[in-house]
Formats: structure tokens, sequence, C-alpha cells
């Protein structure tokens, strides 16, 4: 879906940073070296970004109105 505004389990702030992330990774750097220069050290946050599935474009094909 959407990333979350705050990670869920610590609550840092993180949704201003996915789309520096996304396009790093679309560039061929490594997630890891990205999430080092992001500042994301804590495990909880970088499994949000490693796990997150980006399907909002998906679901947006089905509106209703």
């Amino acid at each position: 879906m959407i990333i979350p505004i705050r990670c869920i389990t610590c609550g840092k702030p993180v949704a201003h940073l996915w789309e520096e992330f996304k396009e790093k990774v679309a560039k061929g750097m490594e997630p890891g070296e990205v999430m080092d220069e992001l500042g994301l050290d804590r495990a909880c946050c970088r499994s949000l970004f490693l796990t997150h599935v980006d399907s909002i474009d998906l679901i947006n094909k089905f509106k209703k109105y």
C-alpha cells in the first residue's frame, strides 16, 4: 500500500525518505548502502523499507467513481 508515515515499531518518521530510497535503488545502488546514507540504522526501520510493496498504482486502477 502506502509507506507508513512513522515506523510501526519505533515511531521514527520514515515516509519522507521513501521516494529517495526508491530512486537510488532503481539507479542500481544496494539497498543497504542507501539505508545507511538515509540514516536508517534500526532493524525495524530497515525491514519496513525492504519488505514494503508499493501497490498504490495497482489499487488506483479500480476506482469506482
